[in-house]
């Protein structure tokens, strides 16, 4: 193992993990000196915030509902408009998204999409090793001076034209446990954001582009304020122009949805769109409303795109977007085609297309995809909406009206829980916390490409059947007796599923342990990858 760095600049900031010199050139003296910067003027409002998250939770569970805001009231009913965005960025109708590995790069950059987010979030196992040679795989493919060479020996490199780079740092609610300031772990946030930005924001100025971000998990408009108080201060700090960064933010928690416009406003000089990330929603639906028994979810596969509130919250996030002239970007297309089964293939080829006919009809600029394979599918259903226009910001329906109510329905006309659907969350929950173990955060499971929100939703359904002692269709009632029994018949199912070795060589016992822990704990865990980062170096 290489060195341990112990301290660096100003004896303020310690490195509590293996630093070889590729690493030690990410983090330069100057590097470093940035990011203890950030730390120190936002983490104390980071923090704040975050209390502010669990004091928020205790007003829901009081029963004092997600809301529209009284004291913004102006914001949304004011004529203002935000900064116009750069020429590439006008026409994103598909931008495929996946980790910071090295060859995804070259595939995901190569794929013909127009936009590729690489990803240190919801994708991305956040290893050292995987943060770090994320942040140099990134820096060598702005300069174009990245190539990779597979085991069977076929080599990857760039095209001559690529899509457009976009950056997911982690969320406000992580840290980055190995880079300590005063002894205080600096936030994931900054740190993803604070190296690409330092080593790349001039380079890709002189490429003709700019630093682009998607923005996760926030909840609020003061979260947005606090990431363009970011801005700010770091194109100050690098003298680059107020209003060069520009971010789309990803409307992933219900809380977010009633302050769209408001999170618009605070970002107006950097905002370039709203993303749906419906699977991060759904989510965010459950967690939020888990103390509640009346509105206990059914299974995951029927929380479709046409049920009530997450039909009302895309159709909000399209006329928002359109109001204050910002793209609406729909939500992820994960199907992987099966090489060996044509037929599974074909028919979630016609799916994802129906799908992704349905976003464009329906107002969304573009939409995400997981494989390179679904790009030309996505392009197909945009296209024959969007025709020659770069996007559909011309879209607006101003006599729609979205109420409370119409985004906290719940309602599933002939929801069902379903003994397959309570194994089928057992089973791809512990798979997926295994992959995540194992480093992999973007995991092929079932011909579908995973990541954390799908595992958040799966462990979130089986604590809420729990908690409020549902029934499954057949009458039987969810209890921990029968959880675990199934979860013990799931384990012998992955085995056979991944194989002797591969199960033997896996870490699927603290998988398992994990998973246990997050649906039999008495309080419910806020996010799996927080209680899981313990389990990672």
């Amino acid at each position: 193992m290489e060195a341990v760095i112990s301290q660096a600049i100003h004896n303020k900031v310690q490195i509590n993990a293996p630093m070889p010199p590729a690493y030690q050139a990410i983090l330069s003296p100057e590097a470093v000196q940035f990011l203890e910067k950030l730390h120190q003027k936002f983490n104390a409002k980071r923090l704040r915030l975050l209390q502010k998250r669990k004091e928020r939770q205790q007003e829901i569970n009081q029963g004092f509902l997600p809301h529209f805001l009284e004291k913004t009231r102006a914001i949304r009913e004011t004529d203002w408009q935000t900064a116009p965005v750069p020429a590439e960025l006008h026409n994103r109708r598909v931008e495929i998204t996946g980790p910071v590995d090295r060859k995804m790069i070259i595939n995901a950059l190569n794929s013909g999409a127009n936009v590729f987010m690489a990803d240190f979030e919801d994708a991305n196992s956040p290893t050292w090793d995987n943060c770090l040679q994320g942040q140099i795989n990134l820096y060598d493919a702005i300069r174009r001076q990245i190539d990779f060479t597979a085991e069977n020996g076929k080599t990857y490199k760039l095209n001559k034209k690529v899509a457009i780079l976009m950056v997911r740092p982690r969320g406000w609610h992580l840290v980055e446990k190995h880079f300590l300031v005063n002894n205080e772990p600096i936030s994931a946030s900054l740190f993803d954001f604070g190296l690409y930005f330092f080593h790349n924001a001039h380079q890709l100025l002189q490429n003709g582009s700019a630093p682009y971000f998607y923005l996760p998990k926030l909840e609020g408009h003061q979260e947005a304020r606090l990431w363009n108080e970011v801005f700010e201060f770091a194109q100050q700090e690098l003298h680059i122009p107020n209003g060069t960064i520009k971010a789309t933010v990803l409307i992933e928690t219900i809380l977010a949805a009633f302050e769209m416009e408001e999170i618009i406003y605070e970002l107006r000089e950097h905002i370039a769109g709203l993303n749906a990330g419906r699977w991060d929603y759904i989510f965010s639906a459950i967690k939020k409303f888990i103390q509640f028994p009346d509105r206990v979810f059914p299974d995951r596969s029927q929380v479709t795109m046409q049920v009530p509130f997450m039909r009302a919250y895309t159709q909000l996030l399209v006329k928002t977007c359109h109001k204050r002239n910002v793209h609406a970007i729909g939500g992820m297309a994960a199907f992987i085609p099966n090489r060996k089964d044509a037929q599974v293939t074909e028919q979630a080829l016609q799916k994802v297309h129906a799908d992704k006919q349905l976003e464009a009809t329906n107002g969304f600029d573009g939409t995400w995809v997981a494989h390179p394979d679904l790009v030309p599918i996505a392009l197909e259903a945009f296209n024959a909406v969007l025709g020659e226009k770069d996007n559909q910001k011309g879209y607006y329906k101003k006599d729609l009206e979205i109420s409370q109510n119409d985004l906290l329905n719940f309602h599933i006309p002939e929801g069902k829980i379903t003994e397959q659907g309570l194994r089928l969350n057992i089973n791809v929950g512990i798979l997926y916390i295994e992959s995540w173990l194992m480093g992999n955060g973007a995991a092929a499971l079932y011909n579908l490409m995973e990541d954390a929100a799908t595992a958040e939703i799966s462990r979130a359904q089986v604590w809420q059947w729990l908690k409020h002692q549902a029934r499954l269709e057949n009458g039987t009632a969810i209890d921990k007796a029968l959880v675990q029994s199934l979860i013990e018949e799931e384990i012998t199912k992955i085995e056979r599923y991944v194989g002797k070795e591969r199960f033997t060589q896996g870490r699927f016992a603290e998988a398992k342990q994990i998973f246990e822990h997050l649906v039999f704990s008495p309080d419910f865990p806020e996010f799996l990858t927080l209680e899981a980062y313990n389990y990672i170096d």
